[in-house]
């Protein structure tokens, strides 16, 4: 009877810790090593999980380990540092990255895994917390193919949708051209919310004349959901991701010379939003953040359209 690999998880905040319990649902062994929030550390705990102390004790006894970590500056301390992953990993550990990250960095971190004997495999993640509870994520996949064959089953566990994109490093690359899409939607509708309402629009039609037509879409319906159905908690990404996301897809761009006018007006926004102290809001309220640039308040154009 084959033996399922021993799994370790480095992050168990609004993604991590849907992922990590369907992990364990999934019949795996699981250390986990979190933050300063201890609700989702001890849930998992009591769900079976291990808690650990280092990256590099939980490299000691796992032969894949998940990172769903902030940005890549957090990815390059857990795997470098000298509690780090490097330092205590055996050949033939997998490291699958769920964060969305810098693909250069990716890369680079790949080389220094393979001179240890080690793999890394990028696999950031699709849809929300509400999703990642349910098992249901998308993932985009960057690895070779018999890396990805090892690691699959367990991705299984927390996703729906598995796309393996091309080699490491690819994944984050497909990640930062969807957050540049879905993150420029936001700017796009929030701008569009605060032009139409100074114009006599309320926030109703809008919604509900887009809605209707075919430039509705997935995101537009979570999105209206906060800024004009005022469920302010609907899409718990937050600004500071958001920023963080499209300041790498921006690099992105300029590495490979590529013209990103769109890209640089989109992260003005979000730089703009984080550098006011709203960074912890999460990216619908960017809606009412663009309004008060514009010099009124969104939840009043709202309360005054449903008169």
């Amino acid at each position: 009877m084959k033996t399922k690999p021993i799994i370790g998880f480095i992050g168990v905040g609004l993604m991590g810790h849907g992922m990590a319990a369907n992990i364990l649902k999934g019949g795996y062994t699981l250390y986990i090593k979190g933050n300063s929030n201890r609700t989702p550390i001890d849930d998992l705990v009591a769900k079976g999980a291990t808690e650990v102390d280092s990256p590099k004790e939980m490299a000691a006894l796992c032969d894949i380990i998940h990172l769903c970590l902030p940005n890549s500056d957090s990815v390059e301390a857990t795997i470098r540092g000298d509690d780090g992953i490097l330092a205590g990993g055996k050949a033939g550990l997998i490291v699958v990255d769920s964060s969305t990250a810098n693909p250069t960095s990716t890369v680079t971190l790949a080389q220094e895994l393979e001179a240890a004997g080690m793999h890394m495999v990028d696999a950031p993640l699709g849809r929300t917390p509400k999703e990642a509870e349910a098992g249901m994520l998308d993932a985009m996949v960057g690895a070779d193919d018999a890396t990805f064959a090892k690691v699959l089953p367990l991705i299984e566990c927390w996703a729906g949708i598995i796309n393996h994109v091309g080699p490491v490093g690819s994944a984050h690359k497909m990640k930062l051209i969807m957050n540049f899409i879905s993150m420029g939607y936001a700017a796009i509708y929030a701008e569009a919310l605060s032009v139409g309402v100074k114009s006599g629009l309320t926030p109703q039609v809008i919604n509900d004349v887009i809605g209707a037509s075919r430039l509705s879409n997935g995101f537009f319906d979570t999105f209206m959901s906060c800024a004009v159905g005022r469920d302010m908690e609907v899409h718990k990404f937050s600004i500071t991701n958001a920023s963080k996301d499209v300041h790498y897809a921006s690099a992105m761009a300029s590495n490979v010379r590529a013209l990103n006018p769109v890209g640089e007006a989109v992260k003005s926004y979000y730089t703009a939003v984080e550098a006011a102290g709203h960074g912890a809001d999460y990216v619908p309220h960017l809606a009412d953040h663009v309004a008060r640039m514009n010099g009124f308040e969104l939840a009043e154009a709202v309360k005054k359209g449903a008169k």
